[in-house]
């Protein structure tokens, strides 16, 4: 593996690597159908107007230096008082004209990087075109809503009365939308994140706990906003850095910048770490007790390959979330993403929503997911191969949830909960909890 630099944020090249320029100019109004099946504020005739006004800058200004560097070599030779001070004015002027060229290309090339940042991945050709998560395309059903002959609880009733999880403290000492796990809580969730790495290993997974800081320009290149009223993202102040609202971050960036070698392709990581994310604006029903919290514990897989095997990759992806929830017995759905809900970095995704008993009377809930990127965050954080022909290459990029520790404990206690207030531990599960169910505590 040979390290190469790293695209920054803010530079030409950096941005250039979102979308290839060319594709776009090449396929203008494919770029701007795609944006509007997404529902983004991007201007694709506006890119390639600055990319078009930038090329005629540069030629600009590649001139005015080759006739500055030909005058100061005709200084050189032998000249008359006139002529000389002739050829000082036209260097001032050249010098000025330049000095002003670069300023002007400057300029350009903010406003193009700027312009270019807004344009998303395209989307697959059979992604259901829509604007949000009702317009997701249900694909596959694996086992019937559980159904109770008693008024079933939600989650947070359960935690409550079996004294795993506690809302009230942690909003006193956090703020709203934390929690702590308690007793038999812990080792829940510890169970999960193990019963996740075991299935993960038997895959090829290499196994990784991962920082939960990176730095701006590896959330940017894997295409997270960092910054501004809509951002969901915790950044600290004084640094350069960010809390991380997944692993796909910091497996994103953990080859940046890098030549890999083919023989290596596919790399499979899969990683434990925190996640935390401002959850601005979410609040209600659908975001009650867990299902939407500021911080959780994540198994995130994240994948490396040649372009012509992410589509079957992401396959493998989906396949994997769905052999760790069938064993664990609670009944779920795929869905295909609609263009609307897919997020800019995402060529297709696939969504696992679990039954959930105590949303809204029974509801389904996401539970997972899993993105083909395609080559859009390669190009932005550089990372490539040499083919077969010796060609430099842009790898594809694919995520995707294991296990999102909040939402599995949801579907836990609301899809195995008793008529005695008890809730029975996924025979799956038992042998990393030591136990087999969890009761109510005393006088809860």
């Amino acid at each position: 593996m040979v390290q190469l630099p790293l695209a920054r944020p803010g530079s030409y090249r950096y941005y250039r690597a979102m979308l290839d320029i060319r594709f776009i100019k090449e396929n203008l109004e494919a770029v701007r159908q795609n944006i509007r099946d997404r529902y983004m504020n991007a201007d694709a005739d506006l890119v390639v107007s600055l990319y078009d006004t930038r090329n005629a800058k540069l030629r600009e200004l590649e001139v005015a230096r080759r006739r500055r560097n030909e005058n100061a070599q005709s200084m050189k030779g032998p000249l008359s008082p006139e002529d000389r001070a002739s050829r000082i004015e036209e260097g001032k002027r050249l010098k000025e004209d330049i000095a002003r060229l670069e300023s002007e290309l400057q300029q350009v090339e903010f406003s193009f990087a700027a312009e270019m940042a807004k344009i998303p991945n395209m989307a697959h050709p059979s992604a259901p075109r829509g604007k949000e998560d009702k317009d997701n395309l249900e694909i596959k059903r694996i086992g019937e809503p559980t159904r109770f002959d008693f008024p079933a609880k939600d989650h947070v009733e359960l935690g409550q009365s079996l004294d795993i999880i506690d809302f009230d403290t942690a909003t006193r000492v956090s703020g709203t939308k934390f929690y702590y796990l308690k007793n038999e809580g812990v080792i829940l969730e510890l169970a999960l994140v193990r019963y996740a790495l075991d299935i993960l290993a038997t895959h090829g997974y290499t196994l990784m706990i991962t920082p939960d800081v990176a730095k701006t320009e590896i959330l940017e290149g894997i295409g997270f906003n960092p910054r501004g009223a809509e951002s969901n993202v915790y950044t600290l102040e004084g640094e350069d850095t960010c809390l991380i609202g997944t692993a796909e971050i910091t497996l994103g960036g953990y080859h940046s910048g890098s030549m890999l070698d083919k023989a290596q392709l596919p790399i499979r990581y899969a990683g434990v770490s925190h996640c935390f994310r401002r959850e601005a604006g979410a609040a209600g029903q659908f975001s009650k007790g867990l299902y939407r919290v500021h911080q959780f514990t994540k198994v995130e897989m994240f994948v490396y390959c040649r372009p012509e095997d992410s589509d079957r990759i992401h396959e493998e992806l989906r396949g994997i979330e769905e052999e760790i929830f069938f064993g664990l017995g609670i009944p779920f759905r795929v869905v295909d993403t609609c263009t609307g809900d897919l997020g800019a970095p995402a060529y297709r995704k696939w969504d696992l929503e679990a039954w959930m008993p105590g949303r809204n009377g029974g509801e389904w809930g996401e539970i997972t997911s899993t993105s083909n990127c395609t080559d859009y965050q390669a190009r932005r954080l550089n990372v490539r191969f040499k083919d077969e022909e010796g060609k430099n290459r842009f790898v594809h990029m694919l995520n995707g949830t294991a296990i999102a520790c909040s939402r599995a404990i949801i579907s836990v206690l609301e899809n195995f909960q008793q008529a005695d207030g008890s809730v029975k531990i996924p025979p799956a599960l038992v042998p990393y909890c030591g136990f087999e169910s969890i009761h109510p505590r005393d006088g809860r």
